[in-house]
């Protein structure tokens, strides 16, 4: 497969002339947006507090560029703070794109308590696609955990639904494990990085092998990462440089921690799984 890495401000790159140039001349099929949250959040090559309306017009204009080149039914999954969920469906809504799903990604973290309102537990992600209908969706049933009320396993899994509560996200402590990367003294390099298990999840649901795949806001590279390993075609555009090296070095030694082969039996039960996750030599 094939994948490139861009560096800079990803409003100049989502052009057809960029994709043109980095020898893709073909529509997006998958987008994953996870943009900075504007919650004053410490970036070397971004002021995450600007004023609202200012953030919303420049998420306006993210989404609406990369609508402009993707394939018709393609698909983008919007990743934002459980509040913003009102201003993310309309801004996908303002820029052409047709709501599919919103979903609940249950962090299997601890709740953040807060003195006026119940405790924050989940992010949301929007699941919108380039017209009404789906160019690809595929039907994934999963295997869960047996709950304490059950008595045994459905023999045959269960179909995903929009509540996505078995997978962890890359918290500061023992839960974090190796997949988060760190510097010298063990701190992790960028503390927003997404879990291989949730992109592993998105590309599966919205792609088939050989489509292509686009992170305008790819911090550490987790969806080229995985992109690679089933076989999708991907773009990762970055600002910061330091993100940029970490990307290069990631994709040149591929980790242990960044396998995701473990997760194939998370999905056992999927009837086209042998179509969706390629054998890739």
């Amino acid at each position: 497969m094939s994948f490139k890495i861009l560096r800079g401000d990803c409003r100049d790159l989502l052009h057809w002339e960029v994709l043109r140039e980095v020898e893709f001349s073909r529509s997006i099929d998958l987008t994953f947006l996870d943009p900075p949250f504007n919650q004053s959040k410490k970036y070397k090559s971004h002021k995450d507090n600007m004023p609202e309306n200012a953030y919303w017009q420049w998420m306006k204009e993210i989404a609406r560029r990369i609508y402009d080149i993707t394939s018709f039914g393609g698909a983008i999954y919007f990743m934002q703070r459980e509040k913003n969920a009102e201003y993310v469906l309309r801004c996908l809504r303002e820029t052409g794109w047709e709501f599919q799903n919103l979903i609940i990604w249950k962090k299997m973290t601890s709740a953040i308590p807060s003195p006026i309102r119940f405790g924050k537990h989940y992010q949301i992600i929007a699941f919108a696609t380039k017209g009404k209908k789906t160019r690809t969706f595929n039907k994934l049933r999963i295997k869960p955990p047996l709950k304490p009320n059950y008595k045994q396993e459905r023999k045959n899994g269960i179909y995903l639904t929009d509540v996505w509560d078995d997978i962890r996200e890359l918290t500061s402590g023992y839960f974090a494990g190796q997949e988060p990367i760190r510097d010298n003294e063990g701190r992790r390099f960028h503390k927003q990085q997404s879990p291989i298990k949730l992109l592993t999840r998105i590309i599966l649901s919205s792609t088939k092998p050989g489509d292509l795949v686009l992170d305008p806001f790819a911090g550490t590279g987790t969806t080229i990462v995985v992109s690679e390993q089933l076989g999708r075609n991907s773009i990762g555009m970055e600002l910061d440089p330091e993100n940029v090296n970490i990307m290069h070095q990631r994709m040149s030694c591929m980790r242990d921690a960044d396998n995701v082969s473990g997760f194939m039996e998370d999905y056992h039960y999927t009837k086209n799984l042998d179509c969706i996750w390629p054998k890739i030599e």
